[in-house]
Protein backbone atom coordinates (compact mmCIF):
# COMPACT_ATOMS: atom_id res chain seq x y z
CA UNK A 1 0.00 0.00 0.00
CA UNK A 2 1.17 3.61 0.28
CA UNK A 3 1.45 6.36 2.83
CA UNK A 4 -1.05 9.18 2.58
CA UNK A 5 0.20 12.25 0.75
CA UNK A 6 -1.03 15.76 1.40
CA UNK A 7 -0.73 17.35 -2.05
CA UNK A 8 -1.33 21.02 -2.61
CA UNK A 9 -2.13 20.63 -6.30
CA UNK A 10 -3.21 18.08 -8.87
CA UNK A 11 0.21 18.21 -10.52
CA UNK A 12 1.90 17.47 -7.19
CA UNK A 13 -0.51 14.57 -6.63
CA UNK A 14 0.36 12.96 -9.98
CA UNK A 15 4.08 13.47 -9.42
CA UNK A 16 4.32 12.02 -5.92
CA UNK A 17 1.63 9.33 -5.77
CA UNK A 18 2.76 5.72 -5.96
CA UNK A 19 0.71 2.68 -5.04
CA UNK A 20 2.58 -0.31 -3.67
CA UNK A 21 1.02 -3.69 -4.44
CA UNK A 22 2.26 -6.33 -1.98
CA UNK A 23 2.89 -9.81 -3.33
CA UNK A 24 -0.14 -12.12 -3.12
CA UNK A 25 -2.23 -9.38 -1.47
CA UNK A 26 -5.46 -10.41 0.28
CA UNK A 27 -7.52 -7.60 1.83
CA UNK A 28 -9.08 -9.82 4.52
CA UNK A 29 -5.76 -11.15 5.79
CA UNK A 30 -3.39 -8.30 5.00
CA UNK A 31 -5.62 -5.39 5.96
CA UNK A 32 -8.53 -6.53 8.12
CA UNK A 33 -6.72 -9.03 10.33
CA UNK A 34 -3.71 -6.73 10.70
CA UNK A 35 -6.00 -3.83 11.60
CA UNK A 36 -7.82 -6.03 14.12
CA UNK A 37 -4.53 -6.96 15.78
CA UNK A 38 -3.42 -3.32 16.00
CA UNK A 39 -6.78 -1.68 16.85
CA UNK A 40 -9.32 -4.38 17.72
CA UNK A 41 -11.77 -1.95 19.33
CA UNK A 42 -11.73 0.64 16.52
CA UNK A 43 -15.17 1.11 14.94
CA UNK A 44 -15.41 -0.29 11.43
CA UNK A 45 -19.15 -0.09 10.74
CA UNK A 46 -22.03 1.98 12.09
CA UNK A 47 -25.25 0.27 11.06
CA UNK A 48 -28.79 1.64 11.23
CA UNK A 49 -31.58 -0.81 10.42
CA UNK A 50 -35.00 -0.10 8.95
CA UNK A 51 -36.41 0.57 12.44
CA UNK A 52 -33.74 3.17 13.16
CA UNK A 53 -31.77 0.98 15.58
CA UNK A 54 -28.07 1.88 15.57
CA UNK A 55 -25.35 -0.75 16.13
CA UNK A 56 -21.58 -0.47 15.97
CA UNK A 57 -19.10 -3.17 14.94
CA UNK A 58 -15.33 -3.16 15.41
CA UNK A 59 -12.48 -4.47 13.29
CA UNK A 60 -11.84 -7.11 15.93
CA UNK A 61 -15.43 -8.31 15.64
CA UNK A 62 -15.24 -8.55 11.84
CA UNK A 63 -11.93 -10.43 11.99
CA UNK A 64 -13.41 -13.08 14.28
CA UNK A 65 -16.80 -13.34 12.58
CA UNK A 66 -15.30 -13.60 9.10
CA UNK A 67 -12.94 -16.36 10.32
CA UNK A 68 -15.88 -18.27 11.80
CA UNK A 69 -17.92 -17.91 8.61
CA UNK A 70 -14.98 -18.95 6.43
CA UNK A 71 -14.66 -22.14 8.51
CA UNK A 72 -18.42 -22.70 8.34
CA UNK A 73 -18.56 -22.29 4.55
CA UNK A 74 -15.55 -24.57 4.13
CA UNK A 75 -17.47 -27.13 6.19
CA UNK A 76 -20.35 -26.75 3.74
CA UNK A 77 -18.05 -27.72 0.88
CA UNK A 78 -16.99 -24.34 -0.54
CA UNK A 79 -13.41 -24.13 -1.79
CA UNK A 80 -11.05 -21.66 -3.42
CA UNK A 81 -12.45 -20.49 -6.75
CA UNK A 82 -16.07 -21.44 -6.01
CA UNK A 83 -18.56 -18.67 -6.78
CA UNK A 84 -21.00 -17.48 -4.14
CA UNK A 85 -23.90 -15.09 -4.70
CA UNK A 86 -24.66 -12.58 -1.91
CA UNK A 87 -28.15 -11.03 -1.72
CA UNK A 88 -28.18 -9.24 1.61
CA UNK A 89 -29.41 -5.67 1.11
CA UNK A 90 -27.30 -3.63 3.54
CA UNK A 91 -27.29 -6.15 6.37
CA UNK A 92 -24.14 -6.50 8.47
CA UNK A 93 -23.82 -10.04 7.13
CA UNK A 94 -22.81 -8.59 3.76
CA UNK A 95 -19.51 -7.28 5.10
CA UNK A 96 -18.82 -10.44 7.08
CA UNK A 97 -19.64 -12.66 4.10
CA UNK A 98 -17.41 -10.70 1.74
CA UNK A 99 -14.48 -10.94 4.14
CA UNK A 100 -15.07 -14.64 4.78
CA UNK A 101 -15.11 -15.39 1.06
CA UNK A 102 -11.91 -13.37 0.61
CA UNK A 103 -10.25 -15.54 3.28
CA UNK A 104 -11.61 -18.73 1.78
CA UNK A 105 -10.53 -17.74 -1.71
CA UNK A 106 -14.08 -18.17 -2.99
CA UNK A 107 -15.41 -15.59 -5.45
CA UNK A 108 -18.11 -13.22 -4.20
CA UNK A 109 -20.93 -12.28 -6.58
CA UNK A 110 -22.82 -9.34 -4.98
CA UNK A 111 -26.36 -9.22 -6.33
CA UNK A 112 -29.39 -6.94 -5.88
CA UNK A 113 -32.55 -8.07 -4.12
CA UNK A 114 -34.71 -7.00 -7.07
CA UNK A 115 -33.67 -10.01 -9.15
CA UNK A 116 -36.57 -12.24 -10.19
CA UNK A 117 -36.41 -16.05 -10.07
CA UNK A 118 -35.71 -16.00 -13.81
CA UNK A 119 -32.88 -13.49 -13.30
CA UNK A 120 -31.45 -15.72 -10.57
CA UNK A 121 -31.68 -18.79 -12.78
CA UNK A 122 -29.85 -17.00 -15.62
CA UNK A 123 -27.07 -15.64 -13.41
CA UNK A 124 -26.52 -18.81 -11.39
CA UNK A 125 -26.21 -20.95 -14.52
CA UNK A 126 -24.24 -18.38 -16.51
CA UNK A 127 -21.69 -17.90 -13.72
CA UNK A 128 -21.78 -21.53 -12.52
CA UNK A 129 -22.51 -20.35 -9.00
CA UNK A 130 -22.13 -22.95 -6.26
CA UNK A 131 -23.44 -21.12 -3.18
CA UNK A 132 -25.78 -18.35 -2.10
CA UNK A 133 -26.00 -16.38 1.13
CA UNK A 134 -29.24 -14.42 1.21
CA UNK A 135 -31.76 -12.78 3.48
CA UNK A 136 -34.86 -14.78 4.41
CA UNK A 137 -37.05 -12.52 2.24
CA UNK A 138 -35.11 -13.69 -0.83
CA UNK A 139 -35.24 -17.42 -0.03
CA UNK A 140 -38.59 -18.07 -1.83
CA UNK A 141 -37.18 -16.65 -5.07
CA UNK A 142 -34.09 -18.83 -4.82
CA UNK A 143 -36.29 -21.86 -4.07
CA UNK A 144 -38.29 -21.17 -7.23
CA UNK A 145 -35.13 -21.00 -9.34
CA UNK A 146 -33.39 -23.93 -7.62
CA UNK A 147 -34.75 -26.85 -9.71
CA UNK A 148 -33.19 -25.30 -12.83
CA UNK A 149 -29.84 -24.54 -11.11
CA UNK A 150 -27.87 -27.80 -10.73
CA UNK A 151 -24.62 -26.08 -9.71
CA UNK A 152 -26.23 -24.41 -6.66
CA UNK A 153 -25.59 -26.73 -3.72
CA UNK A 154 -24.68 -24.48 -0.75
CA UNK A 155 -27.58 -22.42 0.63
CA UNK A 156 -27.28 -20.14 3.67
CA UNK A 157 -30.12 -17.96 4.97
CA UNK A 158 -29.90 -14.95 7.29
CA UNK A 159 -32.73 -13.66 9.44
CA UNK A 160 -35.43 -16.16 10.38
CA UNK A 161 -34.76 -19.85 10.92
CA UNK A 162 -35.05 -21.69 7.56
CA UNK A 163 -38.26 -23.68 7.24
CA UNK A 164 -36.52 -26.74 5.83
CA UNK A 165 -33.40 -28.13 4.26
CA UNK A 166 -31.35 -27.66 2.10
CA UNK A 167 -30.96 -24.26 3.75
CA UNK A 168 -28.55 -23.65 6.63
CA UNK A 169 -29.06 -20.88 9.15
CA UNK A 170 -26.33 -18.24 9.05
CA UNK A 171 -26.23 -17.58 12.82
CA UNK A 172 -26.11 -21.26 13.71
CA UNK A 173 -23.24 -22.22 11.43
CA UNK A 174 -21.20 -19.15 12.43
CA UNK A 175 -21.69 -19.75 16.15
CA UNK A 176 -20.65 -23.39 15.82
CA UNK A 177 -17.49 -22.64 13.82
CA UNK A 178 -13.96 -22.01 15.08
CA UNK A 179 -12.78 -18.36 15.38
CA UNK A 180 -9.36 -19.41 14.03
CA UNK A 181 -9.21 -19.77 10.27
CA UNK A 182 -6.17 -21.01 8.38
CA UNK A 183 -6.20 -21.34 4.58
CA UNK A 184 -6.03 -24.84 3.19
CA UNK A 185 -2.88 -24.75 1.09
CA UNK A 186 -1.46 -21.50 -0.29
CA UNK A 187 -3.08 -18.28 0.90
CA UNK A 188 -5.46 -16.92 -1.77
CA UNK A 189 -4.60 -13.49 -3.11
CA UNK A 190 -2.85 -11.54 -5.85
CA UNK A 191 -4.12 -12.56 -9.27
CA UNK A 192 -6.67 -15.03 -7.92
CA UNK A 193 -10.30 -14.15 -8.69
CA UNK A 194 -11.95 -12.07 -5.95
CA UNK A 195 -15.24 -10.67 -7.27
CA UNK A 196 -17.67 -11.02 -10.12
CA UNK A 197 -20.02 -8.13 -10.85
CA UNK A 198 -22.78 -8.38 -13.39
CA UNK A 199 -22.98 -5.22 -15.51
CA UNK A 200 -26.25 -3.30 -15.50
CA UNK A 201 -27.22 -4.48 -18.95
CA UNK A 202 -28.56 -1.19 -20.38
CA UNK A 203 -28.13 -2.56 -23.92
CA UNK A 204 -28.58 -6.31 -23.77
CA UNK A 205 -27.82 -9.15 -21.39
CA UNK A 206 -25.48 -8.34 -18.50
CA UNK A 207 -21.82 -9.33 -18.74
CA UNK A 208 -19.69 -10.85 -15.98
CA UNK A 209 -16.90 -8.53 -14.85
CA UNK A 210 -14.08 -10.26 -12.96
CA UNK A 211 -11.73 -8.56 -10.49
CA UNK A 212 -8.75 -10.07 -8.67
CA UNK A 213 -7.48 -9.67 -5.10
CA UNK A 214 -5.49 -6.55 -6.07
CA UNK A 215 -8.75 -4.72 -6.83
CA UNK A 216 -9.31 -3.37 -3.27
CA UNK A 217 -5.97 -1.55 -3.43
CA UNK A 218 -7.25 0.43 -6.40
CA UNK A 219 -9.82 1.98 -4.07
CA UNK A 220 -7.13 3.50 -1.85
CA UNK A 221 -7.43 6.56 -4.10
CA UNK A 222 -11.23 6.47 -3.86
CA UNK A 223 -11.40 6.57 -0.06
CA UNK A 224 -8.30 8.55 0.86
CA UNK A 225 -8.32 11.22 -1.85
CA UNK A 226 -11.66 11.48 -3.65
CA UNK A 227 -13.74 10.93 -0.50
CA UNK A 228 -11.02 12.85 1.35
CA UNK A 229 -11.40 10.70 4.47
CA UNK A 230 -9.38 11.03 7.64
CA UNK A 231 -8.86 8.77 10.61
CA UNK A 232 -12.05 8.64 12.67
CA UNK A 233 -14.38 9.95 9.94
CA UNK A 234 -17.80 8.39 9.36
CA UNK A 235 -18.51 7.94 5.66
CA UNK A 236 -21.88 7.24 4.07
CA UNK A 237 -22.24 6.17 0.45
CA UNK A 238 -25.88 5.72 -0.48
CA UNK A 239 -25.71 2.47 -2.46
CA UNK A 240 -27.15 -1.00 -2.21
CA UNK A 241 -24.69 -3.86 -1.79
CA UNK A 242 -25.98 -5.53 -4.95
CA UNK A 243 -23.72 -3.58 -7.31
CA UNK A 244 -20.18 -2.27 -7.60
CA UNK A 245 -20.74 1.18 -6.10
CA UNK A 246 -21.06 -0.46 -2.69
CA UNK A 247 -17.42 -1.52 -2.61
CA UNK A 248 -16.44 1.89 -3.95
CA UNK A 249 -17.96 3.63 -0.95
CA UNK A 250 -18.85 1.15 1.79
CA UNK A 251 -15.81 -1.05 2.17
CA UNK A 252 -12.21 -1.09 0.99
CA UNK A 253 -11.07 2.51 0.51
CA UNK A 254 -12.95 3.89 3.50
CA UNK A 255 -11.37 1.38 5.90
CA UNK A 256 -7.91 1.92 4.40
CA UNK A 257 -8.38 5.65 5.03
CA UNK A 258 -9.06 4.98 8.74
CA UNK A 259 -12.74 5.87 8.52
CA UNK A 260 -15.79 3.95 9.69
CA UNK A 261 -18.47 3.01 7.18
CA UNK A 262 -22.05 4.14 7.80
CA UNK A 263 -24.78 1.79 6.50
CA UNK A 264 -28.50 2.49 6.43
CA UNK A 265 -30.46 -0.68 5.73
CA UNK A 266 -33.70 1.05 4.80
CA UNK A 267 -36.42 -0.79 2.90
CA UNK A 268 -39.14 0.73 0.81
CA UNK A 269 -39.19 4.04 -1.02
CA UNK A 270 -36.40 6.58 -0.70
CA UNK A 271 -37.40 9.58 1.44
CA UNK A 272 -35.14 12.69 1.35
CA UNK A 273 -36.41 13.86 4.75
CA UNK A 274 -35.42 10.57 6.39
CA UNK A 275 -32.01 10.80 4.77
CA UNK A 276 -31.39 14.35 5.99
CA UNK A 277 -32.48 13.41 9.50
CA UNK A 278 -30.06 10.48 9.40
CA UNK A 279 -27.12 12.63 8.25
CA UNK A 280 -27.80 15.09 11.06
CA UNK A 281 -28.51 12.62 13.87
CA UNK A 282 -25.52 10.37 13.26
CA UNK A 283 -23.01 13.15 12.50
CA UNK A 284 -21.93 11.77 9.15
CA UNK A 285 -18.73 13.49 7.99
CA UNK A 286 -18.44 12.18 4.42
CA UNK A 287 -21.33 11.64 2.01
CA UNK A 288 -21.57 10.28 -1.53
CA UNK A 289 -24.76 9.90 -3.58
CA UNK A 290 -25.92 10.17 -7.21
CA UNK A 291 -26.90 13.63 -8.48
CA UNK A 292 -30.56 12.57 -8.48
CA UNK A 293 -30.42 12.24 -4.68
CA UNK A 294 -28.91 15.70 -4.28
CA UNK A 295 -31.67 17.06 -6.53
CA UNK A 296 -34.23 15.72 -4.05
CA UNK A 297 -32.28 17.01 -1.05
CA UNK A 298 -31.93 20.62 -2.27
CA UNK A 299 -35.71 20.79 -2.70
CA UNK A 300 -35.98 20.51 1.11
CA UNK A 301 -35.39 23.33 3.58
CA UNK A 302 -31.83 22.32 4.47
CA UNK A 303 -31.62 24.98 7.19
CA UNK A 304 -33.85 22.75 9.34
CA UNK A 305 -31.13 20.08 9.62
CA UNK A 306 -27.85 20.21 11.51
CA UNK A 307 -25.38 19.17 8.81
CA UNK A 308 -22.41 20.80 10.55
CA UNK A 309 -20.57 17.46 10.84
CA UNK A 310 -20.47 17.08 7.05
CA UNK A 311 -16.98 17.86 5.81
CA UNK A 312 -16.77 16.49 2.26
CA UNK A 313 -19.39 15.50 -0.36
CA UNK A 314 -18.99 13.57 -3.59
CA UNK A 315 -21.23 12.43 -6.41
CA UNK A 316 -21.11 10.02 -9.36
CA UNK A 317 -23.29 7.92 -11.62
CA UNK A 318 -24.76 10.59 -13.85
CA UNK A 319 -24.22 14.23 -14.77
CA UNK A 320 -24.52 16.81 -12.01
CA UNK A 321 -26.42 19.87 -13.18
CA UNK A 322 -25.05 23.24 -12.17
CA UNK A 323 -28.15 24.46 -10.34
CA UNK A 324 -28.00 21.54 -7.88
CA UNK A 325 -24.27 22.13 -7.35
CA UNK A 326 -24.82 25.77 -6.41
CA UNK A 327 -27.92 25.07 -4.30
CA UNK A 328 -26.02 22.49 -2.22
CA UNK A 329 -23.00 24.77 -1.93
CA UNK A 330 -25.14 27.69 -0.79
CA UNK A 331 -27.01 25.61 1.80
CA UNK A 332 -24.06 23.66 3.25
CA UNK A 333 -20.94 25.57 2.25
CA UNK A 334 -19.65 22.36 0.64
CA UNK A 335 -18.88 21.89 -3.06
CA UNK A 336 -19.80 18.60 -4.72
CA UNK A 337 -16.79 16.68 -6.07
CA UNK A 338 -17.67 14.54 -9.08
CA UNK A 339 -16.06 11.24 -10.01
CA UNK A 340 -16.17 8.77 -12.87
CA UNK A 341 -15.53 5.05 -13.12
CA UNK A 342 -17.21 1.83 -14.18
CA UNK A 343 -18.03 -1.63 -12.90
CA UNK A 344 -14.92 -2.67 -14.83
CA UNK A 345 -12.65 -0.20 -13.04
CA UNK A 346 -11.93 1.76 -9.91
CA UNK A 347 -12.00 5.56 -9.86
CA UNK A 348 -10.65 6.71 -13.23
CA UNK A 349 -11.38 10.43 -13.20
CA UNK A 350 -12.35 12.76 -10.37
CA UNK A 351 -12.42 16.24 -8.93
CA UNK A 352 -10.12 15.86 -5.95
CA UNK A 353 -10.25 18.16 -2.90
CA UNK A 354 -7.11 20.05 -3.95
CA UNK A 355 -8.72 20.92 -7.30
CA UNK A 356 -11.20 23.69 -8.04
CA UNK A 357 -14.50 21.97 -8.95
CA UNK A 358 -16.10 22.86 -12.25
CA UNK A 359 -19.80 22.05 -11.95
CA UNK A 360 -20.69 19.45 -14.58
CA UNK A 361 -17.11 18.27 -15.12
CA UNK A 362 -16.07 14.82 -13.91
CA UNK A 363 -12.57 16.18 -13.21
CA UNK A 364 -9.12 14.93 -14.24
CA UNK A 365 -7.56 11.44 -14.41
CA UNK A 366 -6.64 9.71 -11.16
CA UNK A 367 -2.97 8.73 -10.74
CA UNK A 368 -2.22 5.41 -12.36
CA UNK A 369 -5.02 5.91 -14.90
CA UNK A 370 -3.48 7.42 -18.03
CA UNK A 371 -6.71 8.51 -19.66
CA UNK A 372 -7.03 9.89 -23.17
CA UNK A 373 -9.80 10.88 -25.55
CA UNK A 374 -9.57 9.01 -28.85
CA UNK A 375 -11.53 9.65 -32.04
CA UNK A 376 -12.98 6.92 -34.32
CA UNK A 377 -9.72 6.90 -36.36
CA UNK A 378 -7.66 6.11 -33.27
CA UNK A 379 -6.18 9.60 -32.98
CA UNK A 380 -5.88 11.64 -29.78
CA UNK A 381 -8.45 14.42 -29.53
CA UNK A 382 -7.33 18.02 -28.91
CA UNK A 383 -9.11 20.14 -26.26
CA UNK A 384 -12.70 20.90 -27.20
CA UNK A 385 -13.12 17.86 -29.45
CA UNK A 386 -15.21 14.91 -28.29
CA UNK A 387 -13.77 11.42 -28.14
CA UNK A 388 -14.05 8.09 -26.37
CA UNK A 389 -12.60 7.87 -22.86
CA UNK A 390 -9.77 5.34 -23.07
CA UNK A 391 -7.13 4.20 -20.56
CA UNK A 392 -3.63 3.21 -21.56
CA UNK A 393 -2.81 -0.40 -20.63
CA UNK A 394 0.21 -1.30 -22.79
CA UNK A 395 2.81 0.14 -20.40
CA UNK A 396 1.42 -0.05 -16.86
CA UNK A 397 -1.89 -1.78 -16.24
CA UNK A 398 -3.90 0.27 -13.69
CA UNK A 399 -4.50 -1.35 -10.31
CA UNK A 400 -8.22 -2.12 -10.15
CA UNK A 401 -8.85 -2.68 -13.87
CA UNK A 402 -10.88 -5.84 -14.47
CA UNK A 403 -9.33 -8.95 -16.01
CA UNK A 404 -12.04 -9.25 -18.65
CA UNK A 405 -15.59 -10.38 -19.33
CA UNK A 406 -15.78 -14.00 -18.20
CA UNK A 407 -16.41 -16.54 -20.96
CA UNK A 408 -16.67 -13.73 -23.54
CA UNK A 409 -13.19 -13.36 -25.09
CA UNK A 410 -14.57 -11.53 -28.09
CA UNK A 411 -16.12 -8.77 -25.98
CA UNK A 412 -12.97 -8.60 -23.85
CA UNK A 413 -10.75 -8.24 -26.93
CA UNK A 414 -13.03 -5.52 -28.31
CA UNK A 415 -12.38 -3.27 -25.30
CA UNK A 416 -8.82 -4.37 -24.36
CA UNK A 417 -7.28 -5.82 -27.50
CA UNK A 418 -4.88 -2.95 -28.12
CA UNK A 419 -2.87 -0.37 -26.24
CA UNK A 420 -5.95 1.11 -24.55
CA UNK A 421 -8.96 -0.04 -22.58
CA UNK A 422 -12.01 1.43 -24.34
CA UNK A 423 -14.74 2.52 -21.92
CA UNK A 424 -17.44 3.12 -24.54
CA UNK A 425 -18.11 6.53 -22.98
CA UNK A 426 -17.73 9.89 -24.72
CA UNK A 427 -16.35 13.12 -23.29
CA UNK A 428 -14.49 16.26 -24.25
CA UNK A 429 -11.63 18.02 -22.49
CA UNK A 430 -11.26 21.73 -21.82
CA UNK A 431 -8.05 23.77 -21.92
CA UNK A 432 -7.40 23.09 -18.22
CA UNK A 433 -7.49 19.31 -18.69
CA UNK A 434 -10.93 18.83 -17.10
CA UNK A 435 -13.14 16.21 -18.74
CA UNK A 436 -16.83 16.74 -19.50
CA UNK A 437 -18.92 13.59 -19.83
CA UNK A 438 -21.28 13.28 -22.81
CA UNK A 439 -22.70 9.75 -22.56
CA UNK A 440 -22.38 6.24 -23.95
CA UNK A 441 -21.38 5.95 -27.62
CA UNK A 442 -24.78 4.47 -28.45
CA UNK A 443 -26.62 7.26 -26.62
CA UNK A 444 -25.17 10.19 -28.58
CA UNK A 445 -27.67 11.96 -30.83
CA UNK A 446 -26.77 13.20 -34.32
CA UNK A 447 -29.11 16.07 -35.18
CA UNK A 448 -28.66 18.56 -38.05
CA UNK A 449 -24.91 17.95 -38.14
CA UNK A 450 -24.50 18.33 -34.37
CA UNK A 451 -23.58 15.50 -31.99
CA UNK A 452 -25.44 15.93 -28.72
CA UNK A 453 -24.82 14.01 -25.50
CA UNK A 454 -27.99 13.15 -23.55
CA UNK A 455 -26.51 14.07 -20.15
CA UNK A 456 -26.00 17.74 -20.96
CA UNK A 457 -29.60 18.12 -22.20
CA UNK A 458 -30.98 16.13 -19.26
CA UNK A 459 -29.02 18.38 -16.91
CA UNK A 460 -30.62 21.46 -18.43
CA UNK A 461 -34.11 19.95 -18.30
CA UNK A 462 -33.99 18.84 -14.64
CA UNK A 463 -32.90 22.32 -13.62
CA UNK A 464 -36.48 23.35 -14.36
CA UNK A 465 -38.55 23.03 -11.16
CA UNK A 466 -41.26 20.97 -12.85
CA UNK A 467 -38.98 18.04 -13.76
CA UNK A 468 -37.65 15.40 -11.37
CA UNK A 469 -36.06 13.09 -13.94
CA UNK A 470 -35.48 13.17 -17.68
CA UNK A 471 -34.19 10.77 -20.34
CA UNK A 472 -33.03 12.28 -23.61
CA UNK A 473 -32.94 10.18 -26.78
CA UNK A 474 -32.88 10.66 -30.52
CA UNK A 475 -35.85 9.83 -32.74
CA UNK A 476 -35.73 9.54 -36.56
CA UNK A 477 -36.38 12.83 -38.34
CA UNK A 478 -36.55 13.20 -42.16
CA UNK A 479 -34.87 16.63 -42.10
CA UNK A 480 -32.46 16.53 -39.14
CA UNK A 481 -31.55 12.84 -39.19
CA UNK A 482 -32.51 12.66 -35.54
CA UNK A 483 -34.61 14.96 -33.43
CA UNK A 484 -33.94 15.40 -29.73
CA UNK A 485 -36.67 13.94 -27.55
CA UNK A 486 -37.06 14.19 -23.77
CA UNK A 487 -39.09 11.78 -21.66
CA UNK A 488 -39.82 13.60 -18.39
CA UNK A 489 -41.09 12.66 -14.95
CA UNK A 490 -42.85 15.65 -13.39
CA UNK A 491 -42.52 16.95 -9.85
CA UNK A 492 -45.57 16.75 -7.57
CA UNK A 493 -48.02 19.56 -8.30
CA UNK A 494 -47.30 19.78 -12.04
CA UNK A 495 -49.52 18.44 -14.82
CA UNK A 496 -48.63 17.80 -18.48
CA UNK A 497 -49.67 20.54 -20.88
CA UNK A 498 -48.62 22.20 -24.11
CA UNK A 499 -47.77 25.33 -22.13
CA UNK A 500 -45.46 23.37 -19.86
CA UNK A 501 -43.75 21.78 -22.86
CA UNK A 502 -43.08 25.24 -24.30
CA UNK A 503 -41.86 26.48 -20.92
CA UNK A 504 -39.37 23.59 -20.57
CA UNK A 505 -38.14 24.06 -24.14
CA UNK A 506 -37.57 27.79 -23.61
CA UNK A 507 -35.78 27.05 -20.34
CA UNK A 508 -33.37 24.63 -22.06
CA UNK A 509 -32.62 27.20 -24.77
CA UNK A 510 -31.57 29.64 -22.06
CA UNK A 511 -29.34 27.35 -19.99
CA UNK A 512 -27.55 25.51 -22.83
CA UNK A 513 -26.93 25.88 -26.55
CA UNK A 514 -30.30 26.48 -28.26
CA UNK A 515 -29.77 23.70 -30.82
CA UNK A 516 -29.83 21.18 -27.95
CA UNK A 517 -33.39 21.87 -26.87
CA UNK A 518 -35.81 18.89 -27.08
CA UNK A 519 -38.18 19.34 -30.01
CA UNK A 520 -40.30 16.52 -28.61
CA UNK A 521 -41.28 16.21 -24.95
CA UNK A 522 -43.19 13.25 -23.56
CA UNK A 523 -44.34 12.89 -19.97
CA UNK A 524 -44.18 9.57 -18.12
CA UNK A 525 -44.91 8.31 -14.62
CA UNK A 526 -41.45 6.71 -14.47
CA UNK A 527 -38.42 5.98 -16.62
CA UNK A 528 -37.29 2.47 -17.58
CA UNK A 529 -34.22 1.60 -15.52
CA UNK A 530 -31.85 -1.24 -14.85
CA UNK A 531 -31.82 -2.91 -11.45
CA UNK A 532 -28.94 -0.62 -10.50
CA UNK A 533 -30.99 2.49 -11.32
CA UNK A 534 -29.45 3.45 -14.67
CA UNK A 535 -31.81 4.82 -17.31
CA UNK A 536 -32.41 2.39 -20.17
CA UNK A 537 -32.37 4.88 -23.05
CA UNK A 538 -32.12 1.99 -25.52
CA UNK A 539 -35.53 0.76 -24.39
CA UNK A 540 -37.05 4.19 -25.02
CA UNK A 541 -35.43 4.33 -28.49
CA UNK A 542 -36.72 0.87 -29.39
CA UNK A 543 -40.24 1.76 -28.25
CA UNK A 544 -40.18 4.95 -30.33
CA UNK A 545 -39.00 3.03 -33.39
CA UNK A 546 -41.78 0.48 -32.93
CA UNK A 547 -44.35 3.26 -32.69
CA UNK A 548 -42.92 4.98 -35.75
Amino acid sequence: MTERLHPNSYEEFLRDFHLEVPENYNFAFDFLDEKARAEPDKTALVHVDDDGVRSEFTFGWFAEQSARLANALAGQGLRKGDRVMLILYRRVEFWTSMLALHKLGAVAVPSPAMLTPKDLEFRVNYAKIKGVVCEDSITPKVDEALPACPSLTVLVQTGRQPAETPWSHYDEIVEAASPDYQPQGEKPGGDDALLIFFTSGTTGLPKMVEHTHTYPLGHFTTGVYWHNLRDGDLHFTLADTGWGKAVWGKFYGQWMAGAAVFAWDFRGKFDPVNLLELLAEHKVSGFCAPPTVYRFLVRQDLSQYDLSALRHCTTAGELLNESVYHAWLEATGLPLHEGYGQTETCLQIATFPFMDPKPGSIGRPAPGWEAALIDPDGELCPPGEEGEICVRIDKNRPVGLFTGYLDEPGKTFKVMGGDYYHTGDKAWMDEDGYLWFLGRNDDLIKSSGYRVGPFEVESAIVSHPSVVEAAVTGVPDPVRGQAIKATCVLSPGYEPSDDLIKEIQDHVKKVTAPYKYPRIIEFAAELPKTISGKIKRAEIRERDLDQA
